[in-house]
């Protein structure tokens, strides 16, 4: 049953003159007749508008570690309340979550909770931030919204891990109350977005952009590496060079391991080795903070001074170890500031994996 926002005036959709209504939530602007879905599943046309039918539910809540969005470099160590709901506005053929985000059941949502309850239950938990994830939360623009609102009431941040697949106008809503951000930059060719994820690449420039230079919101960027695909030297120079030019050198980059998946299960998962170079390639180009993830890379995942080389933050996975930072967030070495939201003592939630049953009734 669609659920009404409670503090959402935007309409995001417009009528046609052939009767149909477009949305305008997303570059896809779907055109659609009374009863029929877009291309996410999850936003639909009833009654001669846009509605969203998963507002208020969700696949489930669990309570993970911060670095696992991946987030380097806000509030490390701290526990941060994640959820989704179902869906996705992109049609990637290696979706690592694709049992929810491409799913056109509703019922796998089996989770319910307002945006008050979801914020409270954070807050209960101890948990510095939520996460908007699994599953793009562009696409539960409104849902998310509500939610970014009730949490800062409760002292709770909000964190977006999106493909950044959006439009201007609810762009500018939807990081307007988020605090931090993993953005996907999926690959740096129109060609691989096109035939990959059936997108395409410019919109997604532009929202890091929007994001870096107009918010407030700290921002990180996620490439998972794929062998054949988006791993070439050439494109790993283009796309950091990008980053240093348009971002600047403080924007952390994570370059994150495939494994076969979805509907790529004939390409097989990428060699550390590639991950280190893409990492060395970062580097050389400007990039101050760059990364490795999905494989046990201690050095690769650890953040170091860009400016005297101590080591700041040392992580094996999702557990801290040595933390050269002053209260301040400087190296307390050579008392350069790392980039970044600290707090003055590091979290020690670790790699623990918190499930959170929240249904409502």
């Amino acid at each position: 049953m669609h659920v009404e926002p409670s503090h959402f005036p935007t309409k995001h959709w417009h009528h046609l003159e052939d009767g149909r209504v477009q949305c305008d939530l997303c570059p896809r602007d779907c055109k659609l007749k009374d009863g029929q879905q877009g291309l996410c599943f999850v936003r639909s046309a009833e009654n001669g508008r846009i509605v969203l039918n998963t507002y208020g539910r969700s696949s489930g809540f669990v309570v993970d570690p911060i670095e696992k969005k991946p987030l380097n470099q806000f509030l490390p160590g701290t526990p941060v309340f994640s959820f989704g709901t179902a869906g996705c506005n992109l049609s990637c053929q290696y979706c690592q979550n694709w049992d929810m985000s491409k799913s056109r059941e509703i019922d796998i949502l089996a989770d319910s909770a307002s945006p008050e309850a979801i914020a409270a239950k954070a807050r209960q938990l101890g948990a510095r931030s939520v996460a908007y994830t699994y599953n793009d939360p562009v696409i539960f623009h409104e849902y998310a919204i509500d939610t970014a609102r009730a949490c800062r009431e409760q002292g709770i941040k909000s964190v977006a891990v999106t493909a950044g697949y959006i439009n201007p106008e609810p762009r500018k809503e939807f990081f307007a109350v988020m605090d931090a951000a993993n953005i996907d930059l999926k690959g740096f060719t129109e060609a691989f977005y096109r035939k990959i994820c059936k997108g395409h690449l410019q919109p997604v420039l532009d929202t890091l952009e929007y994001v870096r230079h107009e918010t407030d919101c700290w921002l990180e960027i996620t490439t998972l590496v794929i062998p054949g695909h988006n791993d070439s030297a050439d494109e790993i120079e283009r796309m950091t060079r990008w980053v240093v030019e348009r971002l600047g050198p403080d924007v952390p980059m994570h370059f994150t391991a495939f494994h076969p998946d979805y509907k790529m299960r004939d390409v097989p998962p990428t060699p550390p080795s590639t991950l280190t170079r893409a990492r060395e390639i970062a580097m050389a180009n400007g990039v101050r903070y760059a990364y490795t993830g999905n494989v046990h890379d201690p050095a690769g995942q650890s953040t170091y001074c860009h400016h005297c080389g101590q080591l700041l933050i040392e992580r094996d996975w999702y557990v801290l170890g040595t933390w050269n930072l002053d209260a301040q967030g400087h190296c307390n070495r050579c008392g350069t500031p790392l980039a970044g939201v600290f707090e003055a003592q590091p979290g020690r939630w670790g790699p623990q994996r918190l499930p959170v049953r929240m249904a409502e009734g």
